[in-house]
C-alpha cells in the first residue's frame, strides 16, 4: 500500500478522537534540533493532505483486537485496515513538517495484538523523531490501557503531553459496550502518568536537565450520547479526574452512528448530541475557571443541563437570592459567579475600582457583557436605569439573548435507550 493511501485511512479514522489541544508548555529550538513548541502553539487537527493544520492527527494502526461497539476501527467492523511502520510515520511526519503544514504529531492507535506491542510500535516512532530526527515540536501521545508500566512510562519520556481515554462515563456502560475493557485499566495509567508527572517535576527543581515526562500533562476524552447516563453523572466524573488525576482537560465527543449494534441509537435515527456537548464544555470550563463544583450545578432534580441556556445562567435563576451583586464591593469569587462577568472581566473590576467607584457605563469599557450582567449586578448599590423584566420574565430574555430559536420551550425528550440497554 502506498504511503498516502495509508495517511488517507488512518488519518480518517483519527478523526473522532476529540483531545486535540494547544501544546501547554515552551521550548524554544536549539542548535542541532528542528521545531519548537509554543504555549499556544497547536490548536488544530488533521488533514489527509497536509491542509491548514497545525498538529498531524494520525493513528499507528486502525488494525484492533478489540470489538468496543462505539469505535470505528473495530475489529467487526469492515473497513479498510493499514498500518505505518515507525520510519514511515517519522518520514511522513518530518515531511510536513518541513513544509510548514504542521507543528507537531497527535499519535494514537487501535491496539495491533497487544497493548505492549502497540505501545513498543509508538516508542520506536517517538525514539527515531527524537534521537535520529532531532524533532523538538509538541508530540501529543495516546497511553494503551492494559500496556506495561515501564512502556508507558518510556512513552511519556518522549511525549509532551499524553492521554487516557476514558470512554464512556460509567463502568456498567464500558462493560456492556466494551467488554474487554476495564475500568481499572484505564485509571492505572492515569495515576501513573499523574505520579510521573509530579516525580519529574521534583526531579527538575533539584536537576534542570532531568529528563522531562509529560511535561505538558495528560488529558483524556469520553463519549457523550451512546449511553444513558446524566449530565449530572458526567459532571460528577469530570469533578472526581480533575480532582483525583490533576487532568489538564477533559474533552467531551458528541457520539457519531457509526454502528448497527442493537445497543446503539440506530443510525439515520439519531442526531449527534452537538448542543448538548456544548454545554458539557461550558460547564466544564465553569469547573477549571469559574470554581464551580459539580453538585452546583446539577442535583438530583435537575440532573440535565438545559439545552436553552448556558449553565452559569441557570445556576443564577436557580439562586436568585444571591443577588444581586454589588460589583464596587464584592470580591473575585463571588464576581466569577455574575453571568456575563469572565475571569478577565472580574480582574479588570478588581483592579478599576481601586481607582473609584465604577457605573455601567465603566463596566461596559471594561468588556463586561452587560447584555445579561445588567440584571444581576448593582453600581453603589442601584441597578442600570431603565431596567424593567420580571423574575418569571427573565428566563425568556436570557434564552432569546443567546439564541431567539431557542426561547420556545423545549418539548420533552424521549429516550434513546429504552429499548437498547
Amino acid at each position: 500500500m502506498e504511503l498516502l493511501e495509508k495517511l488517507d485511512i488512518l488519518a480518517d479514522a483519527a478523526k473522532y478522537d476529540a483531545a486535540c489541544t494547544s501544546s501547554g508548555l515552551d521550548r524554544s529550538g536549539r542548535p542541532g534540533t528542528i521545531g519548537s513548541t509554543t504555549m499556544a502553539g497547536c490548536c488544530h487537527s488533521f488533514s489527509a493532505d497536509g491542509r491548514c493544520i497545525s498538529l498531524l492527527k494520525v493513528l499507528q494502526t486502525n488494525v484492533c483486537v478489540y470489538d468496543c461497539q462505539y469505535c470505528v476501527n473495530r475489529r467487526s467492523n469492515d473497513v479498510p485496515r493499514a498500518a505505518f511502520t515507525p520510519e514511515e510515520l517519522c518520514e511522513l511526519t518530518m515531511g510536513f513538517y518541513r513544509r510548514n503544514y504542521i507543528e507537531g504529531l497527535f499519535l494514537s492507535s487501535a491496539v495491533l495484538r497487544s497493548p505492549d506491542y502497540t505501545t513498543e510500535l509508538m516508542i520506536r516512532t517517538l525514539r527515531i523523531l527524537r534521537e535520529k530526527y532531532r524533532f523538538g515540536g509538541y508530540i501529543h501521545a495516546k497511553a494503551i490501557p492494559g500496556a506495561d508500566p515501564l512502556l508507558t512510562r518510556r512513552l511519556g519520556l518522549l511525549a509532551d503531553r499524553m492521554s487516557v481515554n476514558i470512554e464512556l462515563p460509567s463502568s456498567s456502560s464500558l462493560s456492556l459496550l466494551a467488554p474487554d475493557k476495564k475500568k481499572g485499566s484505564i485509571l492505572a495509567p492515569m495515576a501513573q502518568i499523574r505520579d510521573g508527572i509530579q516525580e519529574s517535576k521534583r526531579e527538575l527543581a533539584v536537576c534542570r536537565h532531568a529528563p522531562r515526562f509529560a511535561p505538558a500533562g495528560q488529558s483524556t476524552q469520553m463519549i457523550v450520547g451512546a449511553t444513558p447516563e446524566s449530565d449530572r453523572r458526567i459532571l460528577s466524573l469530570t469533578q472526581a479526574l480533575y480532582d483525583r488525576y490533576h487532568l489538564k482537560r477533559v474533552f467531551y465527543s458528541a457520539y457519531m452512528p457509526v454502528s448497527s449494534s442493537p445497543l446503539l441509537p440506530v443510525p439515520g435515527s439519531f442526531q449527534p448530541p452537538l448542543l448538548r456537548e456544548h454545554r458539557l464544555y461550558q460547564a466544564d470550563w465553569l469547573l477549571r475557571y469559574y470554581h464551580f463544583r459539580a453538585e452546583e450545578i446539577l442535583d438530583e432534580d435537575q440532573p440535565d443541563l438545559d439545552p436553552r441556556l448556558d449553565p452559569k445562567c441557570c445556576w443564577a435563576l436557580r439562586h436568585l437570592d444571591f443577588f444581586p451583586v454589588e460589583v464596587n464591593h464584592a470580591d473575585y469569587e463571588v464576581l466569577l459567579r455574575v453571568p456575563g462577568l469572565g475571569v478577565r472581566s472580574a480582574r479588570r473590576i478588581l483592579t478599576a475600582r481601586r481607582a473609584g467607584p465604577l457605573t455601567f457605563e465603566g463596566l461596559k469599557r471594561l468588556g463586561v457583557v452587560l447584555k445579561r450582567a445588567q440584571y444581576f449586578l448593582t453600581c453603589s448599590g442601584r441597578m442600570m436605569q431603565g431596567l424593567k423584566v420580571s423574575e418569571d420574565g427573565l428566563l425568556r430574555h436570557l434564552v432569546s439573548l443567546e439564541a431567539p430559536a431557542l426561547a420556545q420551550p423545549v418539548p420533552e425528550q424521549l429516550s434513546l435507550f429504552d429499548s437498547a440497554v
